[in-house]
């Protein structure tokens, strides 16, 4: 494993004060190496390189190349090609190349860009090729005897590309929503993309349509597809490192498990299963779904064009209004002016007292609203709304029973966890509480028992008792009695004590 210091020194010049004169001088580097040169000098990167801003001096370039060497991005070995004189032959001069190190962090920087940049897309044309193979296949599947290598070909480029139609449309359909969303505050920038959005997604939903049915039928065509799946798996294990002497046999299982799983993605992709719809036919809803929301949003910007007023906007600026009011009489104008609502006696609720009709509304005494009132704006029946229920008494009566179990279930433990290690025949009498703690407790002991003979020791799903059960040789059936009737089983030693407690030692 790498050394993970070594390895940040790697990307120390991603956040360096020089970083992009860095990154210049690995990105000339990068392109030399799929030129297949091999090695470049400092004037050479000096030259070819595209340089941020202003062209660095050829010391500034040396600089750079002997710290990236230190960083192990680059590999430095001396220049002896240009030597004239003694004297050049002494100053230091160096031939540069990418490390193998360097290389694969300019590997990985790259991949990650192009992840960053990539822009889903709805491939039709995947669509396209996915039946071509399909019908490739089927070709395959008819010959005797069947060509293992254009199987597992055939079944590669099928995979790659059905694989770049999943991951694509899956990334569409996730922005789609977040377009939508961030170009509703932009009129011109949703206008603009309406037309060709709206076009994109319906060609897209009529090639589907048009692809799915013939797809699905070459899938169902070719089931069962074990034996392709099998020449395939077979054929790439033929790769697999010499070690153990069935590691070809490992390898072929290994590869046909990946194999059925591929080809169950494709399967449940254009096929119904027990789930429910096909992931081609939730992609397609998906899509109509997103043709109404961005017409909703192009009539917000049509709304907003025709010089309707934004009902949010007018809260904000309200609300701008209410902080910048000089005094409360100033508020209440304002109220008035805005809303034009007297206070909610207007509802023709009865308070709990009279109050003047004079009286202002923060003066006077709140007045209860029933919840459906507020909800849908009208009283559930005709008439007033109907008296609120007391149920403080109801309220007390559940807080008297959760007591009286709470000290129910401490004194079934103060009778069970003594800590001591007992038979069960010593028990005694059980009441009904003590006994539905023993069940509890006996329950999940022998759930974790493998062998009826074994000793088990286990705590409580809640971590606060310890039960301790250890079969005794030829031990006789026992009964205890209990206030729900008579528990009969085998005699055990049996130990059940909170944990934290100090355990007596097995008699």
């Amino acid at each position: 494993m790498p050394d993970t210091t070594q390895t940040a020194e790697l990307f120390r010049h991603v956040s360096a004060d020089k970083a992009p004169l860095y990154r210049a001088v690995l990105a000339t580097f990068a392109a030399a190496k799929r030129q297949f040169r091999l090695h470049l000098r400092p004037d050479e990167v000096r030259a070819e390189a595209l340089w941020p801003e202003t062209v660095p001096s050829l010391e500034e370039v040396q600089q750079i190349l002997a710290q990236l060497a230190e960083w192990g991005n680059l590999r430095a070995q001396a220049d002896t090609a240009r030597v004239a004189t003694i004297e050049d032959f002494y100053r230091a001069r160096f031939l540069y190349q990418l490390s193998r190190a360097g290389e694969a962090v300019e590997t990985g920087l790259a991949a990650f860009a192009q992840a960053l940049s990539r822009r889903a897309e709805l491939q039709s044309v995947a669509l396209e090729d996915i039946q071509a193979r399909l019908a490739a296949l089927q070709r395959l599947a008819a010959q005797s005897p069947r060509d293992a290598a254009a199987v597992h070909q055939t079944l590669r480029e099928l995979v790659n590309v059905f694989e770049s139609l999943a991951a694509n449309a899956e990334d569409f359909m996730a922005g789609l929503g977040r377009t939508i969303e961030l170009q509703g505050a932009d009129a011109a920038a949703v206008v603009a993309y309406k037309d060709r959005l709206i076009d994109y997604l319906e060609r897209f939903i009529g090639d589907l349509v048009a692809a799915s049915g013939a797809i699905a039928e070459a899938i169902l065509a070719l089931e069962p597809a074990d034996e392709l799946l099998q020449l395939a798996a077979a054929r790439e294990a033929r790769d697999a490192a010499p070690g153990e002497d069935d590691a070809t046999a490992q390898a072929a299982a290994r590869q046909l498990v990946a194999w059925r799983e591929r080809w169950a993605g494709l399967r449940g992709w254009f096929l119904r299963n027990e789930s429910g719809p096909s992931q081609a036919q939730r992609l397609r809803a998906r899509a109509r779904s997103a043709i109404p929301r961005l017409l909703a949003a192009i009539a917000r910007v049509n709304e907003r064009r025709t010089g309707r007023s934004d009902r949010s906007a007018d809260y904000r600026v309200l609300a701008r209004w209410f902080a910048e009011a000089p005094s409360a009489a100033d508020c209440h104008r304002l109220w008035h002016a805005a809303f034009g609502l007297a206070p909610a006696r207007h509802l023709a609720l009865a308070p709990a007292s009279e109050v003047a009709a004079t009286a202002s509304w923060t003066a006077a005494p709140a007045i209860a609203i029933h919840p459906t009132l507020r909800e849908r704006g009208r009283l559930p029946t005709a008439g007033g709304p109907p008296r609120i229920k007391d149920r403080r008494d109801e309220r007390a009566w559940l807080a008297e029973q959760i007591a009286a179990e709470a000290e129910q279930a401490r004194a079934a433990r103060q009778r069970l966890a003594t800590g001591g290690v007992v038979r069960l025949s010593q028990l005694g009498a059980l009441d009904r509480h003590s006994f539905a703690l023993f069940l509890d407790l006996l329950g999940e002991a022998l759930a974790a028992a493998h062998d009826p003979h074994e000793r088990i020791e286990r705590l409580t799903s809640d971590g606060s008792l310890s039960l301790l059960l250890e079969p005794i040789a030829d031990a006789p059936i026992i009964e205890l009695q209990t206030e729900l009737g008579v528990f009969a089983g085998r005699d055990h030693w049996i130990r059940i004590r909170e944990v934290g407690a100090s355990a007596e030692a097995v008699a």
